[in-house]
């Protein structure tokens, strides 16, 4: 039985609403994310009746699982996780989007793949390493506007539609919300050095997507609040 599905994600689709208010930001435009990693096809098939958006970690995993997915379900699929290389042609068939670029080889790929295979774009996000430890993946803050002019300049089928950022493994709240804050912070920088219209920054997870959201995240990454305990 999934039916809890439905009860959770309106829990926290609530929650979302009474930070959005309190901050006073629209509702409109907070998407919720379901974080589906290690869940069956099944609790993902409910959960896409009631989220804005499916977020998988693994390439492999979710080729399996989108073999089985109904045409018809057109919940967008966005990968979450770091991407390695040799996976990149796997993700693009299986992704709708892939938040995870986080090298220029990485987009070097994705962009050949993508000439190869006759496709003009592909939307991706740039990941951004807020919280600088070693154990995340992510282009350091200050690399970003160079990473930017490269992959602007040289990967034109890439489609850069945000930023994405993990939340440091701390509970301390002044960490996190600069981590966020500096996140949104650079995206208006980088909107405003290259006429880009960058409208998402994905960011908050279960823990910390209240100050994601005060900070500006367009969409928040929700996995066990959804979902319940992941099935190893």
């Amino acid at each position: 039985m999934v039916d809890f599905i439905e009860r959770n994600v309106r829990d926290v689709s609530e929650k979302i609403t009474r930070i959005a208010k309190d901050c006073g930001r629209d509702r409109n435009e907070i998407k919720l994310m379901g974080v589906s990693k290690f869940h069956p096809l099944e609790m993902m098939t409910e959960a896409s009746r009631w989220v804005d958006l499916l977020g998988e970690n693994r390439v492999q995993e979710a080729s399996e699982k989108r073999a089985g997915w109904s045409v018809g379900n057109k919940t967008p699929w966005h990968l979450i996780g770091h991407l390695q290389k040799n996976k990149a042609r796997k993700a693009l068939e299986t992704f709708d989007l892939i938040e995870s670029v986080d090298s220029f080889e990485l987009a070097q790929t994705l962009d050949r793949i993508l000439e190869e295979t006759g496709r003009e774009s592909f939307p991706v996000f740039i990941e951004v390493n807020m919280s600088g430890e070693t154990s995340k993946n992510g282009v350091a803050p200050e690399s970003v506007p160079g990473f930017f002019e490269n992959v602007l300049a040289q990967c034109p089928r890439l489609s850069v539609e945000g930023l994405m950022t993990l939340g440091p493994l701390t509970e301390d709240e002044r960490s996190i919300r600069a981590a966020f804050s500096g996140l949104r912070d650079i995206c208006v920088a980088m909107r405003a050095e290259f006429g880009l219209p960058l409208p998402e920054l994905s960011m908050g997870m279960s823990g910390d997507f209240a100050i994601a959201i005060q900070e500006g995240s367009t969409i928040v990454r929700i996995g066990t609040a959804i979902f319940g305990p992941r099935n190893l």
